[in-house]
């Protein structure tokens, strides 16, 4: 069984942008694409409410871009384990309260047994400096934290 990859939404909106011409976001994109293409078939990718929500936000045509490729994927439950835990990553000081989104990403990632959550969000997410409280807290409450990564992280990667 392939192992689980939870896609969150910065992932999503990377791969179905409009092409950027900012040098760093271009390469981001283009980053993205090359895991979709040649990655995403060596994982089971797996979405929540939250991500359906956020992607299906802001511009019409753009959302449902985003929805038509996240819809195929299944989608994780969101127990009120992971509630607790995200507010426990708050409380914590792992996150902070203004990034609780981001906390609840990471506690139904975790709280669903997935292996990896995907995202171009480094500053709450994909952030070294957060990773040993994140992880600390999460083993706390008895669970193993995703190993959060972006697209080009996990690019190398032989499951």
């Amino acid at each position: 069984m392939p192992e689980r990859v939870y896609i969150e939404t910065t992932f999503v909106s990377y791969l179905t942008a409009r092409p950027s011409r900012d040098v760093v976001i271009a390469g981001h994109q283009q980053t993205t694409h090359e895991w979709w293409d040649t990655r995403r078939e060596s994982y089971e990718l797996c979405v929540s409410q939250l991500v359906l929500g956020e992607a299906g936000a802001g511009d019409p045509q753009a959302a449902q871009e985003r929805l038509a490729v996240l819809n195929a994927m299944p989608l994780l439950e969101t127990r009120r384990e992971a509630v607790a835990l995200a507010k426990e990553l708050i409380q914590a000081g792992a996150l902070p309260a203004k990034a609780a989104d981001d906390a609840l990403h990471i506690a139904i990632a975790a709280t669903n047994g997935v292996s990896y959550l995907l995202t171009w969000n480094c500053r709450h997410l994909a952030n070294a400096a957060m990773r040993p409280m994140i992880e600390s807290v999460c083993a706390a409450e008895g669970l193993k934290a995703p190993i959060i990564c972006t697209p080009e992280e996990l690019l190398e990667a032989k499951p």
